[in-house]
C-alpha cells in the first residue's frame, strides 16, 4: 500500500494490481517453511485486499526460479491476457494496451485457486470486464472492449482511455534486496540487466538505508538509475522496520510485538500449525 500510494502521488502511474509470489521450496534459505504454509499465510494476509493477489506459479515449478524468470512469466501472462505488447521502460510500446475490440468468449488461461482473495475492482475506478479482469491480475482473457475510466487516486487530471496507457510490471522490494545487487557474484549480471533495464524496480527504504548510496556501488544500478523508483515519504513510517527475520524471532521468543506487523489470521495460522516456534 505504501508503494502504491507513492506511485499514485507521482502522477505517472495507476497501480491496477499487486502480485505476491512466494519463493520455491528449493530456494534453500534457512528457516524457510513449506510453500504450502507460506502460500496459505500470504493468502490470509491479503484476503481483505481488493487489489493484491497471491500467485502460486513460482511455488508449483519443478525447481527454484530466478527473480528474472518470474517477472518474465508474469509479463508473458499479461501479454496473453490483454493481447498487447507490454511497455519496456527503455523503448515504450506504441501498441494500445487493449487493442482492437474482439468478440471472443472468455477463455481461462491461469487459475489461482484462492477463494480467500477478494476480486473487487482496484483503486482505479475501472469499468467493464477489462478492468475487472486486470484487477484480478490476469486470471482470464476478457472479451475485448473499449472503456473509459477515471482514476480517483492518481493525480492525472483529465479522463484517460485504457488504450492510451502503457502497461508495465515492476519489481517491488525493500532496500535490502537492492543492496544485494551490489554483492559480487550473488546475482547473474544478465538477469540484473533485464530486471532493472527492462522491467524497473520500486524500492521501499528499510532501517534507514539510503537507496541512492546503494545505487552508487553498482555499475548496473547506476546505468539504469532512472528505472529505479524510490518511495520517498515519511522516514518514520512503521513499514520501515518490518522484517520477516524479526517476525520469526519474535514468534520464537513469544514477543507480543509481532501483532504490530502480522495480521491476526496469519498469527492464528502460525500458532495452529506450530510454525517457527521451538
Amino acid at each position: 500500500e505504501r508503494a502504491r500510494d507513492y506511485l499514485h502521488k507521482t502522477g505517472r502511474f495507476i497501480v491496477i494490481g499487486g502480485i505476491v509470489s512466494p519463493v520455491h521450496d528449493s530456494y534453500g534459505k534457512t528457516g524457510l517453511v513449506s510453500s504450502r504454509h507460506r502460500l496459505t499465510m500470504c493468502q490470509l494476509a491479503v484476503q481483505s485486499s481488493d487489489w493484491i493477489r497471491v500467485d502460486p506459479w513460482e511455488c508449483y515449478q519443478d525447481t527454484w526460479q530466478t527473480t528474472c524468470s518470474v517477472l518474465e512469466h508474469h509479463r508473458d501472462l499479461m501479454k496473453r491476457v490483454t493481447g498487447c505488447i507490454l511497455s519496456n521502460v527503455n523503448t515504450p510500446s506504441i501498441t494500445p494496451v487493449i487493442g482492437q475490440p474482439q468478440n471472443e468468449s472468455s477463455q481461462t488461461i491461469y487459475h489461482n485457486n484462492n477463494n480467500n482473495v477478494s476480486t473487487k475492482p482496484t483503486a482505479a475506478k475501472i469499468l467493464g470486464k477489462v478492468g475487472e479482469s486486470l484487477s484480478r491480475i490476469c486470471c482470464v482473457r476478457p472479451p475485448m472492449e473499449r472503456f473509459t475510466f477515471v482514476d480517483e487516486n492518481a493525480n492525472l487530471g483529465s479522463v484517460m482511455r485504457y488504450e492510451e496507457i502503457e502497461l508495465r510490471i515492476l519489481l517491488l522490494c525493500g532496500s535490502d534486496l537492492l543492496e544485494s545487487f551490489c554483492i559480487p557474484g550473488l546475482w547473474n549480471e544478465a538477469d540484473m540487466e533485464v530486471i532493472v533495464g527492462e522491467f524497473g524496480i520500486v524500492v521501499v527504504p528499510r532501517d534507514g538505508a539510503d537507496p541512492d548510496r546503494i545505487m552508487n556501488h553498482s555499475s548496473i544500478l547506476r546505468k539504469y538509475k532512472n528505472n529505479i523508483l524510490v518511495v520517498k515519504d515519511d522516514s518514520n513510517h512503521p513499514m520501515s522496520v518490518v522484517s520477516s527475520t524479526k517476525s520469526r524471532l519474535d514468534l520464537q521468543h513469544g514477543d507480543g510485538h509481532v501483532v504490530d506487523y502480522l495480521c491476526q489470521p496469519v498469527i492464528d495460522y502460525i500458532l495452529k500449525s506450530q510454525l517457527y516456534i521451538n
